[in-house]
């Protein structure tokens, strides 16, 4: 049996959950009107179910965000929700509360969000052996580890392959609930990460100012695709649930014609939904919001990943500015940009910038508010009109089912069968008295002409085949109804016919890895206190929401190092590095200050808040 692999896109609502099914995802995930990580991005339960019989139609599926941690007064509420989630068809849910392993739930698949921690073997292990049938990975992983999880357990594992990335480890950042009381376990990221800030070392002397030290490039392992799959992934997630249409049709047609690629040249394995897409436009990753791209540590820590200028877009890399003339610019491949188009540069200042293109008079590009930029200027195009404006159109993406039609005589008239790409049939019958062609010619070319026109329906005709015994005559008006009428009976078929996996929750009590959880668990409920007792853990301290200690807090931790990004790490630095920097480092935004751990054995860095005492580790403890 063959493997499906999966592209899952983001779905703000319902019509761009459509759209990304239209645009070649197998699967999407959306967002409940409450409960999910992302409180602005929010939709009713009937527009959930009727995005999800939009997309069983093509044998897509669609995951819904449970994904937010609870309180103890909003666990029949959510467990209300789940229910009224199953009735509609949704075929799984994405959660991090374990407490709702220990609810009285419909027999629902649960996948495990990357907020929960997924980062060894063990835990992804216990995990799948206490029901979860897919775990989101963290992004943090490379190959190697992806690999050794997958040799532990055979549960999906599904992996971020394109979009934002969150500077902490999943569900482990508390800087906006320090620095505001605004959860991101709770769905409302203030993104403190995105901020410009100081940076001040051990003496008091600010070594950067102004500058997006936390703010990281955007993934892209497009390129990885093959290497992901041999590891084990069978899912490549999109990010971007708050992103425009724009971004989710490029982003998804651009890795669909990435994956059949794949597919075509390995008999192992299979796309995971069912119909073709028909674009109007050529998809590139440049084209989407990005702040540069990056392949994380998939492949190890390599390259420098910050994106230190600023936390907007990038765009594609257009040319050098050449010349200032006037109030416009000659920059290289000028030909490339349109009226409209948005410019992304860094300044006289040295600071990020942009404008938009007022109009191009032969080669002299003019924006709507001219600048002086130092000739040699690198010009980025973070928007282009052009392309927005085709992707917008809902005919620039269009998904067709393959179906092979029947027409043949009957005793008492015609039949016309159809059978789609999957094996689902259906059949019409026209019962009418036969009469021959006046002029004994056959009209078999015609009534395939017309059986062809699959119009606004989901399908496109692979193959007709028409079986007559004599040359009969059929108007057009007869040949069209009977094609409507089977193909809205396949439609209804295919609907009808789709099988959802369901799986029951049973209690288990196999022991969890260890036996001690401190708050970056984020247990915040009784049930989640339970669910671990059950499974041997004898200590739980209370979520960071639930206890937080204002000035002394760790508020994140995270594989990002602001040392390694400056040159100055220890480990894979020593030789090139120069001079240490005094200790402890701080961040500073106005009157917000943190400190900064490193720790090199395990290649990670901590924030804590300004009043927080830690020691700072010696040089050489991690040979």
């Amino acid at each position: 049996m063959k493997q499906k692999v999966e592209i899952l896109a983001p779905a703000k609502n319902l019509y761009q959950g459509m759209a990304a099914i239209n645009a070649g995802a197998d699967a999407v995930y959306i967002g409940a009107h409450t409960f999910g990580a992302r409180t602005n991005a929010t939709n009713s339960v009937a527009d959930i179910a009727e995005l999800t019989e939009y997309a069983h139609l093509f044998k897509a599926r669609v995951f819904v965000t449970v994904n937010t941690i609870l309180y103890d007064k909003e666990l029949e509420d959510c467990r209300r929700l789940i229910y009224d989630l199953y009735d509609a068809g949704v075929d799984a849910l994405i959660i991090q509360d374990m407490g709702i392993l220990e609810m009285d739930l419909p027999p629902i698949v649960l996948h495990a969000s990357t907020q929960a921690n997924n980062r060894d073997a063990a835990h992804v292990k216990f995990l799948a052996d206490a029901g979860i049938r897919r775990v989101v990975l963290a992004r943090e992983l490379n190959l190697d580890q992806i690999r050794e999880i997958h040799e532990a357990t055979d549960v999906e594992l599904e992996f971020f392959v394109s979009g934002a990335l969150c500077v902490s480890f999943s569900g482990n950042c508390y800087m906006s609930v320090a620095n505001g009381e605004r959860s991101a376990n709770r769905g409302s990221c203030a993104q403190n990460c995105r901020l410009p800030y100081n940076l001040i070392d051990g003496n008091g002397t600010t070594l950067l100012t102004e500058t997006h030290l936390l703010s990281i490039k955007d993934l892209n392992l497009s390129d990885q695709l093959p290497m992901l799959i041999e590891a084990g992934i069978t899912s490549f997630k999109i990010e971007g649930r708050l992103k425009d249409l724009v971004y989710v049709k490029n982003n998804v047609s651009y890795l669909r014609k990435r994956l059949d690629a794949f597919l075509e040249d390995n008999p192992l394995y299979e796309k995971a939904s069912s119909g073709r897409t028909f674009y109007a436009f050529e998809a590139k990753m440049d084209k989407s919001f990005n702040r540069g791209y990056t392949d994380y540590f998939v492949n190890q820590r390599k390259a420098r990943i910050g994106s230190w200028e600023t936390p907007k877009s990038q765009g594609e890399y257009i040319g050098k500015l050449l010349e200032i003339k006037a109030n416009g610019y000659r920059i290289e491949n000028a030909e490339l940009l349109n009226n409209g188009d948005g410019l992304y540069f860094v300044n006289e200042e040295g600071q990020a910038d942009g404008d938009r293109v007022n109009i191009i008079v032969n080669d002299l590009v003019v924006p709507n508010t001219f600048r002086p930029l130092p000739i040699g200027t690198d010009i980025y195009r973070n928007s282009d009109a052009e392309f927005n404006k085709l992707l917008e159109r809902d005919d620039s993406a269009i998904r067709k089912i393959g179906v092979a039609l029947h027409f043949a005589e009957t005793p008492a008239g015609f039949t016309l069968r159809a059978t789609d790409e999957d094996g689902h049939t259906s059949t019409a019958t026209l019962k009418t008295e036969k009469e021959l062609t006046k002029n004994g010619e056959s009209i078999v070319e015609n009534i395939k002409k017309n059986l062809a026109k699959a119009g606004n329906t989901p399908f496109i005709v692979d193959d007709i085949r028409v079986d007559f015994s004599d040359h009969w005559f059929l108007p057009n008006s007869k040949i069209n109804d009977i094609r409507r009428t089977v193909l809205e009976q396949l439609m209804d078929a295919r609907i009808r016919e789709y099988h959802r996996e369901e799986r029951a929750i049973t209690p288990t009590d196999h022991p969890y890895p260890v036996s001690a959880l401190d708050f970056t668990y984020n247990v915040s409920n009784r049930l989640a206190r339970q669910f671990y007792h059950r499974h041997g853990v004898q200590q739980i301290e209370k979520a960071f929401e639930l206890q937080w200690d204002p000035g002394k807090s760790r508020v994140m931790t995270t594989k990002y190092c602001v040392k390694y990004e400056l040159g100055k790490c220890p480990r894979f630095q020593r030789e090139t590095m120069g001079e240490k920097i005094k200790e402890p480092l701080v961040l500073k935004h106005g009157e917000v200050e943190y400190k900064l751990k490193f720790n090199c054995k395990p290649c990670e860095m901590e924030i804590w808040e300004k009043d927080a005492e830690f020691e700072i580790e010696e040089e050489g403890i991690w040979d």
